[in-house]
C-alpha cells in the first residue's frame, strides 16, 4: 500500500462504513482516484466495498501468503533490523509463521550460535545456509498455502524446548489487547511457543491495530516487548503502558 492507501485503510477502520465522496474529500483526491485504491484494496482483502462506500476488510479469511509478503514490505524489513539488533549471538529462539517473522529471520542470517526452532518452511530453508547455527523444523501438517507446519504433531514438538526468547506474528490486535490470527491450528502452536519461552516478543506493523481473526493468539499481558513500525494509534498505547509491553518502533 502507498500512504494514501494506508490512511484510507485507517480511516476506514476508525471510522466504519465511510463513502467514496467522504473518503475524497478527507484525503484531498478525486472520487476516481479513491475508487482505484478501494478496487485495489479490496483485491487485497483490507477493504469490503459496498454501493457508494467501503468498510474495513472482513475478518473471517486471511489473504494470500503472496499478498501478504508485500504489502508493509519496507515496515517489515525495518522491524527486521530492530530485532535482530537486539538479538544476542549464542542464544535459543522459537521463530512462528509469517512475513513479519521472516523479515527477522533475513536479518538474522549472519548471527552465530544461534539455535532455532521454527513451524516455518521459508524461514528454515533461509537460516538452514548457516553453518554456525543450529535449525530445527517442526513436524506437523503442512499447510498448502504457505508451507506453513500446523496441527498437534507441531506442538508436540514445541513442547520439548525451552527458549529464551519466542518472537511471533500476528493477523491483528484488537482495541481489548487480544491477538488474533485465522488458523487454529497454527495458534496452538504459537500458544505452546509462548508458554515455553522466557520472553515474548511480537512483530506486528502498524496496520494490525484494530484488525481482527477469529482466533485469540493471548492477551497483549503475555508480551514483553512489540516491535513495530509507527506509534500505536489512540487508546493502544495506554492499553499496551498498562499491560507492561514494552513498545519499540522501528525507525527509518
Amino acid at each position: 500500500m502507498n500512504p494514501r492507501q494506508e490512511q484510507l485503510v485507517q480511516i476506514a477502520r476508525s471510522q466504519g462504513p465511510v463513502s467514496l465522496e467522504d473518503l475524497a474529500s478527507r484525503l484531498n483526491v478525486s472520487v476516481q482516484t479513491v475508487r482505484r485504491d478501494v478496487q485495489q484494496l479490496a483485491q487485497i482483502g483490507q477493504l469490503v466495498r459496498f454501493h457508494g462506500g467501503v468498510r474495513a476488510g472482513a475478518t473471517a479469511e486471511n489473504i494470500t501468503y503472496q499478498q501478504r509478503e508485500s504489502l508493509n514490505a519496507d515496515a517489515k524489513t525495518r522491524i527486521g533490523r530492530a530485532v535482530a539488533a537486539r538479538i544476542p549471538d549464542d542464544c535459543s529462539l522459537m521463530l512462528t509463521v509469517g512475513t513479519t517473522t521472516f523479515a527477522v529471520a533475513r536479518e538474522l542470517r549472519n548471527h552465530r550460535g544461534l539455535r532455532i526452532v521454527t513451524n516455518d518452511m521459508a524461514i528454515a530453508q533461509l537460516l538452514s545456509t548457516n553453518r554456525e547455527m543450529e535449525v530445527h523444523l517442526c513436524g506437523g501438517v503442512v499447510r498448502a498455502r504457505d508451507h506453513a507446519i500446523v496441527g498437534e504433531a507441531a506442538v508436540d514438538f514445541v513442547k520439548q524446548f525451552r527458549f529464551d526468547t519466542v518472537i511471533i506474528g500476528v493477523a491483528g490486535i484488537e482495541p481489548d489487547g487480544s491477538m488474533r490470527d485465522f488458523d487454529y491450528r497454527e495458534v496452538k502452536v504459537t500458544e505452546t511457543a509462548i508458554s515455553h519461552s522466557r520472553q515474548v516478543w511480537v512483530v506486528a506493523d502498524a496496520s494490525k491495530f484494530e484488525r481482527g481473526a477469529m482466533v485469540e493468539v493471548a492477551h497483549v499481558s503475555k508480551v514483553d516487548t512489540l516491535f513495530t513500525d509507527a506509534a500505536p494509534p489512540g487508546s493502544f498505547a495506554a492499553l499496551l503502558a498498562e499491560a507492561g509491553v514494552t513498545v519499540e518502533i522501528a525507525g527509518r
